[in-house]
């Protein structure tokens, strides 16, 4: 495999000496690698917290073992209001737990039943197209249902207080849908209920036609014989029925378990309301400690001077995005979600105001054949990076160490020293990006300049042993509070047997 991730790097001076293997953070998005081990190192004061990916048994260019650990996360954290969303069987009580969570937390209740009732209801646009379906007896499509989901998260309320956003998405489809719209939350709590008691809570339940009032035969019985002669039970509250809702619910829910489970918490919901709830703002209330934490840690820069002097605090703190690509040629469909699995993280990441984002990508030993696809391949992300950001009208310089394959790195399996002459010579486009919102330079301090809004950074691994190492160093404090993604190859050269 070729995974790539970004990891902590900032400046210490502590010695130089190796530090102990790192726990392993939780993860944006995560990839997996089936020999995976978190290392650090010291060098020339600056340390650097990243993944490596290497065979059973054996050594890193470092000499330290990988040993096999599983999947391996990194963690890249947001930012901003909470964002929460929750899911639950039929009568898990998450109905309940939302109107709790909404009073002590003040967060935008959002559900898309009531969602599509209200656009239906308004005779939106959107909700003439979902009455369509409706009306035939079919699935509202998911595109729909993600569109009126994103444009009320979208909203000032939601934008301000935060959402609770309940029982969506209900698919992976719906999962991804989201993912790729950047729309992802601090925390995914899932109510969990043995089947036997959801189905008693369903079968059990009764209505009252005429207050709509919901009792229960033993938990939750009708305050008067008035009352309980008319209570009626709902078609959809037999057993048959509710077994099969919670099999649609259990496949749902395995279905989008993989792009949440970094995040996920389970709570026992066989437990009174106020017992489940106290766990639930226990979890969310560490959420927004832990973001107050992070957000004072960001901000403690001084507060006068220039972008330049902004950057003298001595803790930039590099967040993690994994992603993974094979390290054999493949066709550009394939190479396609590689440059996006990277880039929508990225941009995660920098729209949650991180700006220190360090992309890992361990390119395995091949023969000297496969040198220009692996050089290719990489110099096509770090443009698919730039192309983006400028199309969002920033400013965005790219830099490599050395120029027209002069330099320390001359030499190196990969040339990386000659990628600024394939990066100027690549395809930038019809409209002319390059050289008006895309800048290509080398890196050093020199480079850094006022109308810059954020800079990519190539640079290998090996580069902690050479020169470039006090131009990175430079070049990252004179960028301030700018955005600095640094793309990190990693060559496995020089391996200890």
């Amino acid at each position: 495999m070729l995974p790539s991730s970004v990891s902590s790097f900032h400046t210490t001076n502590a010695p130089s000496t190796p530090l102990s293997p790192l726990s392993t953070f939780s993860s944006l998005s995560a990839s997996s690698s089936s020999f995976s081990s978190s290392l650090s190192f010291q060098q020339s004061s600056l340390q650097y917290r990243h993944l490596v990916s290497s065979g059973p048994g054996s050594k890193t260019l470092f000499g330290i073992n990988s040993k096999p650990k599983g999947i391996l996360r990194v963690s890249c954290s947001t930012s901003g209001p909470l964002k929460v969303m929750i899911s639950g069987a039929p009568a898990s009580g998450k109905g309940t737990q939302c109107e709790l969570i909404v009073k002590k937390f003040g967060l935008v209740h959002i559900s898309t039943g009531d969602l599509l009732r209200a656009e239906v209801s308004a005779e939106t646009e959107i909700g003439n197209k979902a009455k369509e379906f409706m009306n035939a007896g079919r699935l509202v499509p998911d595109e729909i249902v993600t569109a009126m989901v994103t444009a009320r998260l979208s909203l000032e309320d939601a934008k301000e207080k935060g959402w609770l956003l309940d029982g969506y998405p209900r698919s992976s489809a719906q999962a991804e849908s989201l993912e790729k719209l950047n729309v992802r939350p601090d925390i995914y709590v899932v109510l969990d209920v043995p089947d036997e008691i959801l189905i008693d809570r369903c079968v059990g339940r009764r209505l009252d036609p005429e207050t709509g009032k919901i009792y229960h035969v033993k938990n939750f019985p009708p305050e008067t014989e008035e009352i309980k002669a008319r209570l009626i039970a709902r078609p959809d509250d037999t057993e048959e029925k509710v077994k099969a809702r919670l099999d649609i619910y259990k496949k749902n829910a395995e279905a989008i378990l993989s792009t949440y489970s970094n995040i996920m918490v389970k709570i026992d919901g066989n437990r009174s309301k106020e017992v489940v709830f106290k766990e639930i703002d226990s979890l969310l209330s560490q959420v927004q400690r832990d973001e107050v934490k992070s957000v004072k840690s960001e901000n403690s820069v001084p507060e006068s001077g220039s972008r330049s002097s902004q950057a003298s605090v001595s803790q930039d703190k590099w967040r993690g995005i994994p992603t993974r690509l094979n390290n054999i040629p493949h066709s550009r469909e394939i190479r396609n979600y590689f440059y996006d699995d990277v880039l929508q993280a990225t941009q995660r990441a920098v729209n949650d105001g991180r700006a220190r984002l360090r992309v890992d990508i361990n390119i395995p030993e091949l023969n000297p054949e496969m040198d220009v696809y692996r050089i290719g391949t990489l110099m096509e992300l770090v443009r698919v990076i730039a192309l983006s950001f400028s199309d969002d009208g920033k400013h965005v310089k790219v830099c490599v160490q050395g120029s027209m394959g002069k330099g320390a790195l001359a030499g190196m399996p990969l040339q990386l020293a000659g990628t600024r002459n394939i990066l100027e010579f690549m395809d930038w486009g019809d409209y002319g990006a390059k050289g008006t919102f895309i800048k290509i330079g080398s890196i050093g301090e020199q480079e850094v300049s006022e109308e810059d809004d954020m800079f990519i950074l190539v640079a290998p691994q090996n580069a902690v042993g050479n020169c470039i190492i006090d131009d990175l160093k430079a070049m990252t404090v004179a960028a301030g509070s700018r955005p600095v993604i640094l793309i990190n190859p990693r060559l496995k050269v020089g391996i200890v047997n």
